[in-house]
């Protein structure tokens, strides 16, 4: 995990912690994914040490390479995020679907 306090940390560093821990718990090296992904071997150094953006197609490029859905790597991201927010209360649910333009919105939990 990043020495960075995790509620500092921005949305590029959290998909570049993600994608970090779903290689190595893969056995994966960086030099496999960024051959597989056709990026350069420090750029996705950089994204994973969240010190560049990729851009949605490349994080297509690494998920894909990967053997991950986007999804599954937003979704924590997000999770990730929601924690830090405490968005997990219900009671603010009508606030945040009222902005999304919902009626209801399902939170995590």
């Amino acid at each position: 995990m990043n020495s960075q306090n995790t509620s500092t940390m921005s949305v590029r560093e959290h998909i570049g912690e993600v994608l970090r821990q779903i290689r190595r718990a893969q056995g994966s090296t960086l030099r496999e994914v960024s051959a597989k992904a056709q990026v350069s071997l420090g750029y996705l150094s950089e994204i994973e040490r969240g010190q560049k953006e990729a851009s949605s197609e490349m994080l297509l490029s690494i998920c894909t390479a990967l053997g991950v859905p986007q999804s599954l790597v937003l979704r924590e991201v997000s999770i990730r995020l929601a924690k830090i927010e405490h968005v997990m209360a219900t009671s603010k649910a009508p606030q945040y679907a009222k902005a999304l333009g919902k009626d209801e919105i399902t939170l995590l939990s």
